[in-house]
Order: structure tokens, then C-alpha cells, then sequence
């Protein structure tokens, strides 16, 4: 039983609304939305409290695969003995997964007070207000440490490949205006934010939709002449169409991190086709070759999968070999999964076994581990700077402009001075462990 309902609480204060999120950073900056919205309409909102408090529970659910919308399930369920136990007054549940399953859910779930998807969710505030706050489409409470901050810049998705349940979730691509984004990131600046990560879910496409052509180039450009803003890193670029011209702008300001988050999903010729992912190996091939060219030192972060239908072992054989050539500096990879209603799932068997999944998986990471091993010792006796986030016991723990908060490695440095959260320090590298740098202050 998740510890945060065990003490009872008898007498919980009005107008508290305890908020949870699950799933990915673009559900993080909705429910930071959903907090601010709370706030100017005069209730107290905290955001993942160790035990629920207040009189209002608010869950931001996922629904994109099978391990998330399982565990946005299980919390759902949480909350709803919490209320039956008396901590909670209400819950309200929001986001993909109601978005997705709906009608499902409340048949099943009929203890929940209301539901909300993943556009709708203002209206909650309005109906338990009685009025609708007036704020700004980028009105945001930062729940991340104030130093940085997430940057929504689209919605939705078209490419429909076929193991991909998004666009059925979020429907079409959505660019937001530049002059929003502009604006927004001036606001945050101001509250003394200064790492933009951008994320999207497909950030190739922004600007399409509202301009007739791509302004993923302007729109970073533009964000980088912002005084205050000192890292931007891109997160979620799609690898077809991808707008070349973005790399011109990574390479001119210091302040876009030499970083490039883009999902490639596999290489094979015949497992690309199957997922519709309207690339090829060979061009995936000389757009990685490209990128590496006009950005020097830039760390790629991509995502593979492994056990799609047409996966044989000819197939996971080219994958392999594939990560050993390319040698990404962040990699993950998960096995697929089905999808109802997906293209993948109305068109092809899922009938390569789960044991065989989960083994392809295993050698595929356990090839990465090896190389970001290999990656980290080269970084051995380099100086290079750091963000910090926190402190532990022994160390401080920054990150590099190559390490995105929460999903990247880590630099641990040494207790030799008293070093300040949200500062930039330069550190020497002395050693590894496992994923992570050691490094002293210089």
C-alpha cells in the first residue's frame, strides 16, 4: 500500500488539492498548468505530496504502453481506498489514459468523481471554482528543482507509425506560436529558470501546422538570443524530414546543448517499412552522419525496440551490429508491445514470444552498457561543466549540457567546497561509476 495514505487524517484543511503525475515531462507541464489554474482560483495545490492531504485528489494518468497505463490503474485504485478510507473528499482523474479508455473507465471505476482527458482538464477547475481563472496558456506552477524547466512546444502527432497509440490519444499535430513559446520562456527566465528542456512529440515537425514549413530552426534561434537562457536541449525529434537547418543553429549558440534526443526505433529496411516509420537504414544511416558532421561533440540520445512483427534474427542481427557502429552516447530500448487499434495491431501477429523479447533486450543493452562504459572512461581527465541539482551525502549531483534531468547519467562531485543548487561549476573527471562521472571541482 503506497505509504502516502497510511495516517489518518481527520481534519484536512479546505481547498487543498493534492496533484500526481504519471507518465512522460509533456504530462508534467500539463499538470503544472492544472496547479497554477488551482492556485488563482484560491485553492492550495501541492504537487506529489508524500501522503495525500487534502480535500481533492488529482491524478494525471498515462495510457501510451502496457507498464503505464497498468501503473496509472493501480493509482487510480490508490486513490480510491484513500477516499473510501476517509483522506481524501474527492478524486478526479485527467490525462492519456482517460483521454483513451473513457467509457472504460467509468464503468469500472465508479467511485471516481470525474473525468477528464488530456484537453478538457481546465474545465475541472472551473466546475469545482465556479469560475474559470483568467491565466495565460503558459501560466505554470515549476514543480522541478526552479533552475529548469519544460517546454511544451507542440501537441499531438501524424505520423501514425503502426506501434504507436499517440495520435490515437492526442490526435493531430498542434504547434504552438513562436511568439508564445518566446514569451513563456522570457517568463520563466525571469523566475530564475535557466535549462529549457524542449519536448515535443514530434519536434521535427513543429512550425508545419501554423506556418506551411518547418521553424524548428527559428524557433530555437530565437529562444537562444533570450538573455538568462543558458542550455536548451531538444528532445523527441522525429528522424523523417528531419529539418536539417536546426543543425546550423546547434552549432552557432553556446547555449543549445550538444544534444539531439531522436527515436530511430530500428535499421532494418523491413521492420522500418512494417512500423511505418517512412524511413529507410540507409537514410537513417546519412542523417546520423550529418548530424555528427556539422555538430561536433554532439551526444545523441535514441530509443530502439526490439521483437516487432518482421523481427527475425537476420533483423535483431543488423540491430546489434547497428549500435556497435553507431555508438550512441544515450541509449534505451523496451520490447514491443501491442496496442489495440494501432496499425501494427490491425495489420500484423504479434507472435514473437515475450521470453524472446525480453532476450533480444538483454543483449541489446547489455551491448550499450559496454560502449557507455567505454564512452565514460574516454571523459576521464576532462573538464566539463556542470549544473547542480542536488546534494546527497557524499556528493553533489550536477549534470552535464549532455544529460537530460531524469533519464541521462549523472556527475557526482566531490564535498572538497560547498557548491550552490542551480550554479554551473566547471569539474575535472577522475572516474566512472557504472553510468555516472566522478569528477572534483577545478
Amino acid at each position: 500500500m503506497y505509504n502516502r495514505f497510511s495516517e489518518s487524517q481527520n481534519k484536512m484543511p479546505r481547498k487543498k488539492v493534492d496533484v500526481i503525475t504519471l507518465g512522460c515531462s509533456k504530462n508534467l507541464v500539463d499538470s503544472e498548468r492544472l496547479m497554477s489554474m488551482f492556485a488563482e482560483s484560491g485553492f492550495d495545490a501541492v504537487h506529489e505530496p508524500k501522503k495525500v492531504r487534502g480535500d481533492i485528489a488529482v491524478v494525471n494518468t498515462c495510457g501510451f504502453i502496457g507498464d503505464a497505463k497498468e501503473e496509472s490503474v493501480n493509482m487510480i485504485l490508490e486513490l480510491i481506498q484513500a477516499k473510501n478510507e476517509g483522506h481524501i473528499k474527492s478524486l478526479y482523474v485527467m490525462g492519456c489514459l482517460s483521454q483513451r479508455y473513457l467509457d472504460e473507465l467509468k464503468d469500472e471505476m465508479p467511485e471516481v468523481d470525474g473525468w477528464y482527458g488530456k484537453f478538457d482538464w481546465p474545465e475541472l477547475v472551473t466546475m469545482l471554482s465556479s469560475k474559470h481563472p483568467a491565466t495565460s496558456a503558459y501560466d505554470r506552477v515549476i514543480t522541478t528543482p526552479r533552475h529548469h524547466a519544460y517546454i511544451k512546444i507542440a501537441e499531438g502527432c501524424n505520423r501514425f507509425c503502426s506501434f504507436c497509440a499517440i495520435p490515437l490519444i492526442t490526435g493531430r499535430f498542434k504547434s504552438r506560436p513562436v511568439e508564445d513559446i518566446i514569451e513563456e520562456v522570457k517568463t520563466l527566465v525571469s523566475r530564475g529558470v535557466k535549462e529549457f528542456n524542449i519536448i515535443a512529440h514530434d519536434l521535427s515537425a513543429y512550425g508545419s501546422d501554423l506556418y506551411g514549413h518547418q521553424e524548428l530552426a527559428r524557433l530555437i534561434d530565437e529562444m537562444a538570443s533570450v538573455d538568462g537562457v543558458q542550455w536548451i536541449r531538444l528532445h523527441y525529434a522525429y528522424p523523417a524530414q528531419f529539418p536539417m537547418e536546426l543543425l546550423d543553429v546547434m552549432a552557432k549558440h553556446h547555449n543549445v546543448c550538444k544534444y539531439l534526443d531522436i527515436a530511430l526505433q530500428h535499421i532494418s529496411d523491413k521492420v522500418l517499412s512494417n512500423m511505418r516509420r517512412h524511413i529507410n537504414g540507409e537514410e537513417t544511416r546519412r542523417l546520423l552522419d550529418e548530424i555528427r558532421k556539422r555538430v561536433p561533440g554532439i551526444h545523441i540520445r535514441t530509443t530502439l525496440m526490439v521483437g516487432f512483427p518482421g523481427e527475425g534474427e537476420k533483423e535483431f542481427c543488423e540491430l546489434k551490429e547497428f549500435v556497435k557502429e553507431q555508438r550512441f552516447e544515450r541509449m534505451g530500448a523496451f520490447a514491443y508491445c501491442e496496442e489495440e487499434d494501432t496499425y501494427g495491431a490491425l495489420n500484423f501477429t504479434d507472435d514473437i514470444p515475450e521470453d524472446e523479447k525480453q532476450r533480444r533486450l538483454s543483449q541489446l543493452m547489455d551491448i550499450q552498457a559496454g560502449i557507455a562504459q567505454e564512452i565514460n572512461e574516454a571523459k576521464i581527465g576532462s573538464t566539463v561543466r556542470v549544473i547542480i541539482d542536488r546534494e546527497e551525502d557524499q556528493y553533489f549531483v550536477g549534470r552535464t549540457q549532455w544529460d537530460s534531468p531524469e533519464v541521462d547519467p549523472e556527475v557526482l562531485i566531490k564535498k572538497d567546497k560547498p557548491l550552490k543548487k542551480g550554479e554551473f561549476y566547471d569539474v575535472k573527471v577522475v572516474d566512472t561509476q557504472f553510468y555516472d562521472l566522478i569528477a572534483e571541482l577545478v
